[in-house]
């Protein structure tokens, strides 16, 4: 039978969220219910309220979470009811041309599920890419359950469904640190730090943390950044060079997702180093660069979908490192909130001093 569950929703373009009971689905073919324990309040789900991902409102907002799987439909091997999992938004269909070729992580047809979630009066909800998990409970394809370690705190293990498994796969997947090298990140949200604890773990010598804003940058310093920039009062590409021995870093990492931040991180690399975006911009921007100069400096020009994650592998390899103290994932957790504060946490990801609100089930 249908199940309704309290969830949050956008109602339209820049309106405010509001908490709404939610129509959930018996799980058809393919598909499983998750009771969600937590989830993070992720700049993406402030892009869909503002209307910067499309107009398929209203929107089921969260998609940063973890679980346990109540029920799954007809044909599902992969999960069980009582599994505790990690969402993710790039379940991988193994068929398309990406995948057949190797690299699943680009994966061109990702599943969701078939069947929509409602309002009480039927209007069908967008959940956000396609998870919607700032709910009691939700729908979603079978393969967007990762199994980890049931041990790790939930508020916890939710991050890697979005912004830290974003920010770590941008350095150890996508920029491919390496031991010894030089990486720079511009903009130290929950994203940029995440990266300079991918780089980190990957063995980067030197890791520049570059923001306007000298509490993210003590934060990043706090995650492992040797050396801090603040671009507000100092020339960032000048300084990432001065730092470098006046080459530029070998892997420029950008978080921000601007243009003019993305122009940094293209100037501040060395000859045939790396740039990786994982900002994500808008669609108005738009960037301009002298095309001698991108062919002169060499290198690769990259940009980090989902950090190139594979979740069955990468997802339970970074809860054991953080269970086994080698990574700090709860270091992201600023606090944890309920349902009805998620408008209040939009509000204060523009104060500084929060890396993640979640909302905690």
């Amino acid at each position: 039978m249908p199940q309704h569950v309290q969830g949050v929703i956008a109602p339209g373009r820049n309106e405010p969220v509001r908490v709404e009971t939610i129509v959930i689905p018996d799980p058809g073919p393919g598909e499983a219910v998750v009771k969600i324990q937590a989830c993070g309040v992720c700049h993406t789900d402030l892009h869909y309220k503002q209307g910067g991902i499309n107009d398929e409102f209203p929107f089921l907002l969260g998609h940063e979470a973890a679980g346990i799987v109540e029920s799954v439909g007809e044909g599902v091997t992969d999960v069980a009811p009582g599994d505790f999992v990690i969402l993710n938004w790039r379940a991988v269909c193994g068929t398309c041309r990406a995948c057949l070729r190797g690299r699943p992580w680009y994966c061109f047809d990702t599943h969701n599920a078939k069947q929509r979630m409602t309002l009480l009066d039927g209007t069908e909800l967008s959940p956000a890419l396609g998870i919607g998990a700032f709910a009691e409970k939700t729908l979603v394809a079978s393969g967007q359950c990762t199994k980890v370690d049931p041990a790790v705190a939930p508020e916890v293990a939710g991050l890697l469904g979005c912004g830290v498994m974003a920010g770590i796969g941008a350095a150890i997947n996508t920029g491919n640190v390496g031991r010894g090298d030089t990486v720079a990140v511009i903009g130290c949200g929950g994203v940029g730090d995440a990266a300079v604890v991918g780089s980190r773990l990957a063995g980067a010598a030197k890791i520049i943390a570059v923001d306007i804003d000298d509490r993210k940058l003590e934060t990043a310093k706090a995650m492992g950044a040797t050396h801090t920039v603040n671009s507000r009062s100092t020339d960032p590409v000048e300084a990432i060079r001065e730092l470098t021995g006046g080459f530029g870093a070998d892997v420029v990492i950008e978080a921000v997702g601007r243009p003019e931040t993305y122009r940094q991180a293209f100037y501040a690399r060395d000859l045939a180093g790396t740039v990786v975006l994982v900002g994500v911009p808008t669609p108005e921007m738009k960037l301009e660069l002298p095309l001698l100069d991108v062919f002169g400096r060499g290198g690769s020009l990259k940009s980090s979908w989902y950090g190139d994650c594979l979740p069955s592998r990468d997802f339970p390899m970074l809860v054991d490192l953080h269970q086994q103290g080698r990574i700090d994932l709860a270091a992201f957790v600023t606090e944890t909130i309920g349902l009805g504060e998620v408008e209040k946490a939009f509000a204060r990801m523009h104060e500084g001093d929060v890396l993640r609100s979640v909302v905690v089930l």
